[in-house]
């Protein structure tokens, strides 16, 4: 340890405490004295000590109650009970229930000492199992990116070379792999982290709108146009601007696109003048652009230009490894947003979870946790919490997405407790703000209102 630890002797009697303190205090030990456990309970609440020395036999509250009521204090405190002979048994209960050892009266300061310094050992043991926990947990994540697998080790090896450079990145893989936390990760980790992170989803947008919104427009370019506006290139001035599914824009789009990241301007619509942009772009997509170009759907020179460094995320299924880790950490944030108590996964669910083919795959699997969390009766997630556990196959016609099966369990929780808020949160074992945000999300309301 890097301080000499804090012990308190807890003895009714004068002369087993003074002598206890004067043999510690001689190896530098700092000492506290407390004459009955009642005392000892009112210490541990104020201070806060490595070891306690509690006599078993005292008046008042005994050594095994005043441990237990220490413990609550204190879980992490180490407790020597000091017995006599004919009390060994209740020492030997008192450590079934958190003890560290006893010591037998009369005892020598040897004898002392040598358990004091087994205490101390332990403790620095069980210190570094919990920074070792740490730097592996902390190895297994980079941002909010979470991989033990050799794939994902890569991912991050390459995220800490490629990130300080200005280099255009095209990340490639299944929906809901996490290519945006890559696009973040990138980002966040190069010299343009202190500047603007703006994403577009190109595929959501028609071609008319996304031109819009990646180049901006001047008041009148077009019926409705009142006012200029920025386009996301200007937004993400000095900055990175990251293009999701970047597969699915028009030729004409990908002209345009082609033209700034070779000549680093834009035109809004309606503008002859160019504004020069200093962007770093990122750009993602699922499909397999090689075989886009081959049909005349997507540029090759443009492909070219994006794909100067290439990250390509696995599916799930392909790195399996990394299930239980992204599961825990989904269920922690499930549990925080819930204001809830942090859950486990029973060994059962954790199988059905490493079994699974998580088409969807980490997205769908974030889901799942939380469907399981919102359902689930307990503070474990079991198997039938699972939507694909062999014993809980979905009925046809019962809801297909994680958002239609929560309003529909909810609007039935709230039926059956005729919408009084507190029980219908206590049976979906969340809080009332919780229940209360969610029906505001899900825009439920009460039949006959």
């Amino acid at each position: 340890m890097t301080k000499m630890p804090s012990i308190l002797v807890v003895d009714d009697e004068a002369a087993i405490r003074e002598s206890l303190k004067d043999w510690l205090m001689e190896d530098a030990y700092n000492v506290a004295l407390a004459v009955d456990g009642e005392t000892a309970v009112k210490m541990a609440e104020t201070s806060s000590y490595d070891v306690i020395l509690l006599d078993l036999k005292m008046p008042g509250i005994d050594g095994l109650e005043t441990m237990r009521r220490i413990k609550e204090i204190s879980p992490e405190v180490e407790v020597l009970m000091m017995t006599a002979y004919a009390s060994v048994d209740t020492a030997v209960q008192a450590m079934k229930e958190g003890a560290f050892d006893y010591l037998v009266k009369p005892f020598d300061p040897d004898e002392v000492d040598l358990q004091i310094k087994k205490i101390v050992a332990h403790r620095e043991m069980r210190l570094e199992n919990i920074m070792l926990r740490k730097r592996l947990e902390e190895q297994y994540q980079y941002d909010e990116i979470i991989g033990k697998s050799e794939a994902m080790q890569e991912i991050f090896d390459l995220i800490d070379r490629v990130a300080p450079s200005d280099s255009t990145v095209l990340i490639t893989g299944e929906s809901g792999t996490g290519k945006e936390l890559i696009a973040q990760a990138l980002h966040g980790n190069s010299n343009r982290c202190y500047m603007p992170f703006v994403a577009i989803n190109c595929g959501s947008l028609p071609e008319s709108l996304l031109e819009s919104e990646l180049f901006g427009y001047e008041k009148g370019a077009f019926t409705g146009a009142g006012h200029t506006k920025r386009g996301r290139f200007e937004m993400a001035q000095g900055g990175t601007l990251f293009l999701d599914e970047i597969g699915d824009i028009s030729l004409k789009t990908q002209v345009d696109l082609l033209r700034v990241l070779q000549q680093r301007e834009i035109s809004r619509l309606g503008s002859e003048s160019t504004i020069d942009v200093d962007v770093r772009i990122l750009a993602a997509t699922n499909r397999d652009l090689k075989v886009s170009i081959e049909k005349g759907e997507f540029r090759e020179d443009l492909f070219y230009r994006l794909n100067v460094i290439s990250i390509h995320v696995p599916p799930l299924r392909d790195r399996k490894e990394d299930i239980p880790l992204l599961a825990k950490a989904f269920v922690s944030r499930q549990c925080m947003e819930m204001n809830r108590d942090n859950a486990k996964i029973s060994s059962g669910a954790m199988r059905e979870l490493m079994d699974y083919h998580w088409p969807g795959n980490v997205r769908e699997l974030e889901n799942v946790i939380e469907r399981a969390l919102v359902i689930g009766a307990g503070i474990e997630i079991m198997t039938d919490d699972l939507p694909f556990s062999h014993g809980n196959c979905l009925v046809a016609d019962s809801p297909k997405s994680l958002k239609a099966m929560q309003r529909a369990h909810i609007s039935k929780i709230l039926a059956e407790t005729g919408w009084n808020i507190s029980k219908a949160a206590r049976e979906l074992d969340i809080d009332r703000q919780t229940l209360y945000n969610k029906i505001n999300k899900y825009a439920i309301k009460r039949v006959g209102s």
